[in-house]
């Protein structure tokens, strides 16, 4: 019997061994499949991070695109707006140049006609002078004579 006990304890021990084994399988396998679980949960959320990052640098990038777009416009419409205020500056200097000038060119032609009504004024009371002088020799000339006439019969 002595044989067959150890045997017996042989197969025992051999069934037990094998439910361990199958237990530890089983265990292993129960362990493989969370982690693969576990494994499958970090890759989806990896790659929901990965989208989520893909998601929010396609939306920063389209709001720079947009912010770029509108300084660029601004930036258009500031160098429009210059140019036309230069443009407008330019006319108005133009426009008060043209001002001065017909205004400095009527100031010199009155110049020049009271400069001529001056001159002529200038002529008239020489020439007058010189007439009244002429006349003021021939009175006295006339009166010498008259006066010498008349010392001469006295």
């Amino acid at each position: 019997m002595a044989a067959t006990d150890s045997t017996i304890v042989e197969e025992k021990t051999g069934v037990e061994q094998y439910h361990a084994l199958m237990t530890e399988v089983r265990d292993l396998k129960n362990t493989v499949a969370a982690l693969r679980i576990a494994l499958e949960h970090e890759k989806a959320e990896a790659e929901n991070a990965v989208q989520a990052a893909y998601a929010a640098g396609a939306s920063e990038i389209a709001q720079l695109k947009s912010t770029t777009s509108a300084l660029r416009d601004a930036l258009e419409k500031a160098r429009i707006e210059q140019d036309r205020c230069i443009q407008e500056a330019v006319v108005s200097a133009n426009n008060e140049i043209v001002q001065l000038r017909a205004t400095a060119t009527a100031l010199r032609d009155t110049l020049e006609l009271e400069r001529a009504d001056k001159t002529r004024s200038v002529q008239s009371a020489l020439r007058d002078a010189s007439d009244e002088i002429r006349q003021l020799k021939a009175t006295i000339v006339a009166l010498r004579d008259t006066v010498e006439l008349q010392l001469r019969e006295k």
